[in-house]
């Protein structure tokens, strides 16, 4: 006798989570003082993949580290290279467990949590705010891109996205895509392009103060 059935379960799905990662704090942090600190997550490009966390240290806000304290947590992990073509697309869910861990380890403020990231980190920067808009206060892709699928989750989270208007590795187009994509759903985007620059527009972004003071300006 041959009868139809349809089984159904909820669950529980248990996951691994593996991410080195470099933090700096602020060089006033005191474990004493119960004020809460901002949390800046910064997710590098392609070439510093793997396991030498010296790589993320390359370019970026790390750079700045040594000869100035920022008055934020600044979180950096290092995208494992498990597969060739590993990006931070395939580990959205662990950045999200990472800053859960470092904010009961840490006082983070969580009004005040933001995202920027160049390159890959760039296009992780969008996908990352997408999936979680409501984790992040705002956020900075530099040289990024992506799909505008879900763009419009991010309505009511700031965006400041920057490029360089010569860039022979990801086109221009990529960020004025995800921006006016952004724009048409009514949300706060902007797009700073810089006329001169190739690929490299991480290095005058994140020298730019004015980058950090937008950022610490926005609350959820």
């Amino acid at each position: 006798m041959l009868s139809e059935h349809l089984f159904q379960k909820e669950i529980a799905v248990t996951k691994e989570v593996n991410l080195a990662y470099i933090l700096s704090l602020p060089a006033s942090y005191n474990e004493e003082d119960q004020k809460e600190l901002p949390l800046v997550l910064f997710l590098h490009g392609m070439g510093e993949r793997g396991n030498d966390l010296e790589l993320v240290k390359r370019h970026g806000p790390l750079k700045s580290t040594e000869k100035q304290s920022f008055p934020f947590i600044l979180l950096a992990p290092q995208c494992p290279l498990k597969l060739r073509y590993s990006t931070w697309d395939l580990y959205l869910d662990d950045l999200i467990a990472l800053i859960d861990h470092i904010s009961t380890v840490y006082r983070v403020d969580a009004q005040r949590i933001y995202v920027t990231g160049l390159s890959m980190g760039g296009y992780g920067t969008w996908e990352l705010a997408k999936k979680c808009p409501d984790r992040f206060a705002a956020a900075a892709p530099i040289c990024g891109g992506g799909s505008i699928e879900g763009i419009e989750r991010l309505k009511d989270v700031p965006v400041w996205a920057f490029h360089g208007a010569k860039d022979d590795v990801v086109p221009l187009e990529e960020s004025e895509k995800m921006v006016h994509a952004l724009q048409d759903v009514g949300g706060n985007a902007k797009l700073t392009v810089y006329p001169d620059a190739t690929h490299d527009s991480w290095t005058e972004t994140y020298n730019n103060p004015h980058l950090y003071s937008w950022l610490l300006k926005q609350h959820k």
